[in-house]
Parts: structure tokens; C-alpha cells; sequence
């Protein structure tokens, strides 16, 4: 399979499309994500779908200690530049990551208010909103799309380093990167219930089509090992998946944080979970990225909390990196790759 692989074509050299490797190869450079909280909350925590939230969800085992609603978001972004600069002293550029809650749960002017002071600070090149499919509607939609093809900040600029149209290394940006990233978490309404998600598959369809219909590059985001899931369903939700006119997808592992009702639900109905050991998830994984299509760009496949928001770490405290090279490993072990069960 060894040249199968290679006719593939992935980001530098892997067996699967990496979401770092396709911001290098496109813009020439390594864009880290800078995560800020700017104060939302969610529908089915304020009442309007809900209570309490999703079961799994303590929003603090999520975000890192610079992010925190009480600060500007400028102060957000600067103190997580000099955070990540720790570990990637050569990059350059970063994306505003609203990630805690729904990111779109507000009315229009108020969202404009809040990307564009994002957008406001020099390192900044661009936008990745998080959020909830219900959470979005044409309006909000129409205003991204405007903001990506350079309708709204007209004397906005950012130089990268990537290889421009008159093969200069100088590639010049007039207007801002914008993702945006859903929330899906399962593609099961039973289990979309069962988890107080407060929306159905249908409403994931309708608003991946409607950010489709405008160009908005769009991420995803799954958790593996949902109570009642199989390991049999967790592969076939590929096929489903695979439909979605997504950019990229990140997959977690799921971790029982403490304090949440998936907790207690955990201690009353530990066989309604599939857990994984580190090696069998690392396998199970790449089950799932045979099933995948090849043009789909893998952000993550494992995630990592806090060790004091859990009981335990069953995987220890291995990092992401470690995690990366894990999957590289057996990948060529198996010698195979994203994709190759896709007909």
C-alpha cells in the first residue's frame, strides 16, 4: 500500500491530511490558535432549549488560564501569545479561537463588536468561532461570509509567509481568515438526547448547508465513547461524516469530568461506555481514519484535561505531541492510511 499512500499527496509526508500541515502549505506558515472567552453563554444553559448545559461539559477543563471572561480580549490574545511562544518561538501568526460556549449566542451587532476587536490586534490574521448548530441563522452567516471576501474591514491587511500569485514569498492577506467550527459531538439524535445537546442531526444538516451555500470553511468537533455509542456505531457515523461538507473535524476522546452529571451517570451505568486503553484507542482511531474521506483535514483525534478535573488518567500524562508521533507509528505499522476504505 506503500504507493497508494504516497499518491495520496498528505501534508508533509503522513498518512492522514493534518490540519497544521494544510495552514503551512496554504499560507506558508504555522498558525497557532489563541483561545479567548468572550463571556457567552448557551441555549440549553440559560433556558431558551435548557438547563444545565450538555452532560459532559464543565467549560473550565477546556480552556487554558490566560482565557478568562473578566479580561479585554486584546489582553486575552497578548498573554496567550507569550504563552504558546514558549513552545512555538518561530510562529508568527495567530487565529482568535472563541471557543468557550457558543460563540454565536448573541445578537448580530453585539457578534461584530467582538470579531472585530479580535481581528483589531496585529498578529491576528483571523477568526475560528465555536459554536452550536442552532446557534447560527442567515443573518449572522451572511455577515461572516462578507468579513472573509473583504466586504467589511476594507483597509485590513496581514503578510504571510506563504508564496503569492507572482511567486514572491510574500503573501498578503486583505481579508481575515473566518472558520467556523460546530459542535456536533454525535450524529445520533438518541444520543443527542441522552447527553442534553437540545438539538437533532437535522439541525447539524441545516446549518452545515447554509455555512456551505455562503464558503465558509467550517470544523467540527466529535467526542468518542458517548454512553450508549459502539464502537460498531462510532465507525459507521463515519459514512455520515464523510456527507458533511466540513474543512476539518476534531475528535476527543471522552474524559468524565468531575462535577458533571455524565460523572454520576458514569458511576450508575459504567457499561453504557466504551472506554478505551491508550493502545486500543490509538487502533480504533485509525479504523476510523480508513472510513474518512481523504480531503477531510484531521485538527485532533485525542484530547487532553486538567488532571484535577478528573478522577482519573488512565492514559497517564501523556501529551499531544507524544500522542501525534503514537498515531504516526502505527499508522506505518498497519500501513495504512486515511481514506483507503472510501470507495
Amino acid at each position: 500500500m506503500q504507493s497508494d499512500f504516497q499518491k495520496m499527496g498528505f501534508p508533509e509526508g503522513k498518512r492522514y491530511n493534518s490540519f497544521v500541515g494544510y495552514f503551512r502549505k496554504k499560507y506558508g506558515e504555522r498558525l497557532q490558535k489563541i483561545v479567548i472567552d468572550a463571556g457567552f453563554t448557551c441555549p440549553n444553559r440559560d433556558g431558551l432549549v435548557g438547563r444545565g448545559g450538555c452532560t459532559y461539559c464543565d467549560n473550565a477543563a477546556f480552556h487554558p488560564s490566560y482565557s478568562t471572561a473578566g479580561k479585554s480580549l486584546a489582553r486575552q490574545i497578548d498573554e496567550g501569545i507569550e504563552f504558546h511562544k514558549v513552545r512555538y518561538r518561530n510562529t508568527e501568526h495567530y487565529l482568535a479561537y472563541f471557543q468557550s460556549f457558543s460563540n454565536t449566542y448573541a445578537p448580530l451587532e453585539r457578534l461584530k463588536e467582538l470579531y472585530l476587536e479580535a481581528l483589531a490586534h496585529p498578529d491576528v490574521v483571523g477568526i475560528v468561532i465555536g459554536t452550536r448548530p442552532d446557534c447560527v441563522d442567515e443573518g449572522k452567516l451572511d455577515f461572516l461570509a462578507d468579513l472573509t471576501q473583504g466586504k467589511v474591514l476594507t483597509d485590513w491587511s496581514r503578510t504571510l509567509a506563504g508564496w503569492a500569485d507572482d511567486g514572491s514569498h510574500r503573501l498578503m492577506r486583505t481579508a481575515p481568515i473566518v472558520i467556523v467550527e460546530y459542535g456536533i459531538e454525535s450524529c445520533y439524535d438518541t444520543t443527542l438526547s441522552r447527553i442534553n445537546r437540545g438539538h437533532d442531526f437535522a439541525a447539524v444538516r441545516h446549518a452545515v448547508g447554509m455555512t456551505a451555500e455562503r464558503g465558509i470553511d467550517m470544523g467540527a468537533h466529535f467526542i468518542l465513547g458517548l454512553p450508549g455509542e459502539s464502537r460498531e456505531m462510532m465507525l459507521e457515523e463515519c459514512g455520515l461524516i464523510n456527507e458533511l461538507p466540513l474543512l476539518s473535524a476534531k475528535f476527543h476522546q471522552l474524559q468524565i469530568v468531575k462535577g458533571t452529571r455524565m460523572e454520576k451517570e458514569f458511576a450508575e451505568c459504567p457499561g453504557d461506555f466504551e472506554r478505551f486503553a491508550l493502545d486500543e484507542y490509538i487502533d480504533f482511531f485509525i479504523d476510523m481514519l480508513e472510513r474518512l474521506r481523504p480531503g477531510l483535514f484531521i485538527e485532533r483525534f485525542a484530547g487532553e484535561v486538567p488532571p484535577r478535573f478528573v478522577n482519573e488518567t488512565p492514559w497517564g500524562l501523556i501529551r499531544n505531541a507524544e500522542l501525534l508521533r503514537l498515531l504516526d507509528t502505527r499508522l506505518a505499522q498497519r500501513d495504512t492510511f486515511q481514506g483507503r476504505l472510501v470507495h
